[in-house]
């Protein structure tokens, strides 16, 4: 018999506190809001760089207030839980200035929490000599699929770790803000698949990377196409192949169909019981294509388990890290996408960024803050 699949957090009971949104764009708008609606937590204003785009969003989602600046959204008192999504750049400035507002109580930030290990470790330090509750948005974990798999290695069903995989094929939308940043896929994109990494078999004690341009990406960067190797001294092995270019598709048209892509995200993970390999569904958004699970294992013989849902990474995935974050408020237990754990994942990106550009082993700790 199956192991139960426990893959969705249940959202704290009502009532909510008050949150605060600093951001509108695209992934605020079709991803945040329309997945705390659902979970019935309450929004009540929001801000953004663009006001037109800011009250247009706060009226297609029933937000009642929006502030002319993000600073006067911190100041508003009705503000318990700030959920910060700006480009990670800017992202520093505004959690250093609400660690500084007493009742602010809990900040949720984007991935990657920071551009650079120091900084990360800076943001999170602050956030713990304040006293608020630091959760950052790894979404993936809260996929179903990728968070049932984390049920099976955890509950023992398919026995030790031996190998696990994720092959990205699909090619993002870089938004304009990524132009410029000491990073583009590492930091962007592979942390989705390293933090996942991390929550099936923990922290890796070496990295073997390579990584080239991509040739779609018309603006300067280093780290494109991503290869890498994730090394644990207790035996297990990672792979994660993150191809940007997947196809000759042409860049104004991702809806080109001159050289047909085959879009997909495919993950596997092998122990010494069973197995377990699935898809994602992200690269078919803006449909509703929900990740899958298949699995077998020694402890139900002869049999592979297909379970199915309904929900979908975008945007059912992203009240999970708002329900631990509100869970912790509540008194429950840490958060599991808590800022001190997010610094071993910005301490492997780094390593995979350091390693691609050496062409060389890359140890994890030696990127590890150190206070």
């Amino acid at each position: 018999m199956a192991p139960r699949l426990e893959f969705k957090l249940t959202p704290p009971p009502g009532p909510h506190p008050g949150i605060g949104v600093i951001g509108a764009g695209f992934i605020v708008a079709d991803c945040h809001l329309p997945a705390y609606k659902h979970a019935g937590f309450i929004v009540n204003s929001l801000w953004s760089r663009d006001q037109t785009k800011a009250k247009a969003v706060a009226s297609r989602h029933g937000i009642g207030t929006v502030h002319s600046d993000w600073r006067q959204l911190l100041d508003d008192k009705q503000v318990r839980v700030v959920d910060v999504a700006v480009p990670p750049n800017a992202q520093p400035e505004v959690i250093l200035e609400a660690c500084t507002r007493p009742h602010i109580q809990g900040i949720l930030a984007q991935k990657p929490l920071a551009m650079d290990p120091a900084t990360a470790s800076i943001l999170v330090t602050a956030c713990e000599k304040a006293g608020k509750v630091l959760v950052v948005n790894q979404n993936m974990r809260h996929d179903q699929a990728v968070r049932s798999c984390s049920n099976l290695i955890r509950s023992g069903w398919l026995g030790e770790p031996v190998l696990a995989t994720i092959d990205l094929r699909a090619i993002p939308h870089w938004m304009p803000w990524s132009e410029g940043l000491r990073s583009l896929t590492t930091y962007i994109l592979s942390v989705h698949h390293l933090d996942t990494f991390r929550a099936w078999l923990g922290t890796p004690d070496r990295v073997m990377a390579s990584t080239r341009t991509d040739p779609r990406t018309n603006f300067p960067h280093t780290d494109g196409i991503n290869i890498y190797i994730l090394e644990y001294d207790q035996g297990p092995r990672a792979l994660g192949i993150d191809d940007v270019w997947t196809a000759p598709l042409k860049p104004s048209s991702p809806m080109d169909t001159t050289c047909p892509g085959n879009q997909s995200v495919r993950f596997r993970v092998e122990g010494t019981l069973g197995w377990a390999e699935g898809t994602i569904g992200w690269p078919s958004w803006p449909a509703r294509q929900p990740s899958t699970l298949d699995f077998a294992s020694r402890s139900d013989p002869g049999t592979i388990h297909r379970p199915r849902w309904r929900e979908v990474w975008f945007p059912d995935a992203f009240a999970g890290p708002m329900s631990e974050l509100l869970w912790q408020l509540r008194g429950g237990p840490e958060a599991e996408l808590c800022g001190r754990d997010n610094l071993q994942t910005i301490a492997l990106c780094e390593a995979v960024l350091q390693s691609g550009k050496s062409r060389q082993t890359a140890i994890v700790s030696d990127y590890m803050p150190q206070n």
